[in-house]
């Protein structure tokens, strides 16, 4: 095979893996956009395990931003976004930020464990379902990253891979947001109960 003949086979790949992306629903907004407050609907509730048997529950991260990941470990775009999210927990855990990873892995845990150990993920990963996924409008595309606020309400939502910056952008405004409405009130966001 030629090159300028992969060179299109790649890019028609390319092209056929992100049509799935491309027809968002008008409530998703553009991907640096957060939602205003009084848009926001609390994100549903949900009780999964973790890697070691642990009940998460998303109301347990209330007080925190929060991102939401759905993904899978053979996603191509979730595996671009991985990195991104180790660093955000990394440099944001502190000021009341969290990343929790929903994995979408129908085989479950024996290939999700080998995957967050390789990848050196830092963030607390979950084994969701197809209740959880409905609960979620039916997260029809993998990745699909929703970012909530300390309110424990939705302010944004991504399908598919969307730029790094954008992401980051959003949690800083989140944070900064929340901070601001904090001290206008005087009190410090609360912790949430049975956080680490």
């Amino acid at each position: 095979m030629t090159v300028s003949r992969l060179t299109a086979v790649c890019a028609a790949a390319l092209l056929l893996g992100c049509v799935g992306c491309s027809d968002l629903p008008s409530s998703v907004r553009a991907a640096s956009e957060l939602k205003p407050e009084k848009e926001r609907h609390v994100a549903p509730d949900f009780e999964l395990k973790d890697g070691d048997g642990k009940l998460v529950h998303l109301s347990d991260y209330k007080g925190k931003v929060v991102v939401l990941d759905f993904w899978a470990t053979w996603c191509g775009p979730c595996r671009i976004e991985i990195p991104w999210f180790t660093e955000l927990e990394r440099n944001h855990k502190d000021k009341g930020f969290e990343v929790l990873g929903v994995s979408m892995d129908d085989e479950g845990w024996d290939v999700v464990k080998p995957f967050l150990a390789e990848t050196g993920v830092n963030y607390r990963v979950v084994m969701g379902n197809d209740a959880t996924a409905q609960a979620y409008g039916g997260v029809d595309a993998l990745p699909t990253t929703f970012l909530i606020d300390r309110e424990g309400k939705i302010a944004a939502v991504h399908l598919g891979l969307v730029s790094k910056k954008d992401i980051v952008d959003g949690v800083e405004q989140l944070l900064q947001d929340t901070s601001k409405i904090a001290a206008n009130r005087n009190v410090v966001p609360a912790a949430p109960a049975g956080a680490k």
